[in-house]
């Protein structure tokens, strides 16, 4: 299934023949600096468990740019869970997302600002998501700057958030607000 599509960027369901590429792009060092760690390389086995069970609500997918797999991107419904850790007093339809472009000779060409731009058109449109929240670690500048760019704030600092590289690091949550953005109040 085809989530979305702009140009020449597609988002689609991630399917088991994209295994291979999960795993070269979680044991390369360059995308593991981002995304999981470089003390963290994915095997077969591990990305099996983490990217191909169904016991979860996230939908998972993969990007394309030109016909060429390039990254992965997970989009879910907030839980209830999640909305008290952040200290959300918001009760509206809020969707999170984790993503990287595994391939890095696509890194810098703007792919980055197209996806999340396109995420967010579908996540309002056809998921009726009123906020898209997002949570990358305050080093991570051109993460931050990217979104950024496609209208996310941040909005709240979360200290010692996520473990990388074996210590916990903090993390902005960055807040895209739909109703902000259409001009409706």
């Amino acid at each position: 299934m085809i989530f979305c599509k702009n140009g020449e960027l597609i988002v689609r369901n991630l399917e088991l023949r994209d295994k291979a590429l999960i795993v070269k792009w979680l044991s390369d060092n360059r995308v593991l600096k981002y995304y999981e760690g470089r003390n963290n390389p994915q095997d077969e086995d591990m990305v099996e468990a983490k990217f191909y069970n169904d016991n979860t609500d996230k939908t998972r997918c993969m990007i394309e740019y030109s016909k060429v797999p390039i990254g992965y991107i997970q989009f879910y419904p907030v839980s209830e869970e999640v909305y008290k850790e952040y200290g959300f007093d918001f009760k509206g339809i809020i969707f999170g997302a984790d993503q990287f472009i595994g391939e890095t000779k696509y890194w810098g060409r703007g792919i980055g600002k197209i996806l999340m731009k396109s995420m967010v058109n579908f996540l309002a449109a056809e998921k009726s998501a009123e906020k898209i929240i997002l949570d990358p670690e305050c080093w991570n500048e051109r993460a931050v700057k990217c979104y950024e760019k496609c209208g996310f704030k941040k909005v709240k600092l979360l200290p010692k958030h996520e473990m990388h590289e074996g210590e916990l690091r903090d993390c902005w949550l960055m807040e895209y607000d739909v109703k902000q953005h259409l001009n409706v109040k």
